[in-house]
């Protein structure tokens, strides 16, 4: 009888236990989702920089009205971050809750190195992005590199090399294209077009290379190291296309003369 006695005294404080915590979970559930936790409060600061160049706190605010769904607690930080991540100009957000309605929000822009085809922009990183390039600083010089879809890091990597070797010349670079053959076309500042052909030594289409083929490098620097003979020779004649590449040497093209003349 003791026995039985003090099992239903187990069972009645266990149940009461239950009900206790379950009051109490509905407590919680239900201050959770009062008004004073909505998200009403969005700080928006640069991640690594001391200002942000391109992206505006109206354009993040207006991008995420009404699209964030729950409050400080439910809130979907990864989900909050990818749509974050589709303004224009942002590469990067992080974010993390500020008690008690708030969410701070990291930006890390894009950093413009060149346009990319017809309407894109290659970052430092060599990753395509798209953004008004109407929005560019003033004195933006950007070159502008072409090339097949997923060969952005591989246009980046030769413009920087061809860069290299022409900055001495003190010349710039202001296009590089890489044709859907993988063959590679240069403009230069002073109006000179080379044609450089492909690389044998990271030919995608060939990886095999072709025989006696001068590498991509090695074609650039057989003509900077003959420039300075060069231009001594022409006296002043500009050159309008260098065809850079054969084995044993380069073809150049004169631009035409002009006929006016002074009296």
């Amino acid at each position: 009888m003791f026995s039985d006695a003090r099992l239903t005294n187990f069972i009645a404080n266990t149940l009461a236990l239950l009900a206790v915590l379950a009051m109490m979970a509905g407590g919680v559930v239900w201050l959770a989702q009062r008004p004073y936790f909505s998200i009403a409060k969005i700080q928006i600061a640069p991640m690594q920089t001391d200002t942000l160049n391109y992206v505006s706190a109206a354009s993040v605010r207006a991008t995420i009205a009404g699209k964030i769904a729950g409050n400080f607690f439910s809130v979907d930080l990864d989900d909050t971050r990818e749509l974050i991540e589709t303004v224009p100009w942002v590469r990067h957000a992080r974010i993390r809750r500020v008690w008690p309605d708030a969410l701070s929000i990291q930006i890390e822009e894009q950093q413009p190195l060149a346009l990319w085809n017809e309407d894109q922009m290659i970052n430092s990183w060599g990753e395509a992005f798209a953004a008004n390039q109407g929005e560019l600083d003033d004195d933006a010089d950007l070159p502008q590199l072409n090339g097949p879809d997923s060969s952005e890091r591989l246009v980046v990597q030769r413009y920087a090399e061809i860069a290299r070797w022409f900055a001495p010349l003190n010349l710039r670079v202001l296009e590089v294209t890489l044709s859907p053959r993988y063959a590679w076309d240069v403009k230069l500042s002073d109006g000179i077009h080379l044609s450089l052909g492909r690389d044998p030594a990271a030919d995608v289409a060939d990886p095999h290379g072709r025989s006696g083929a001068l590498p991509f490098a090695a074609r650039i620097e057989r003509f900077v190291q003959a420039w300075p003979t060069l231009a001594q020779r022409l006296d002043g004649r500009a050159i309008s296309n260098a065809d850079l590449r054969y084995s044993n040497g380069f073809a150049i093209t004169l631009a035409p003369v002009s006929n006016t003349s002074t009296k």
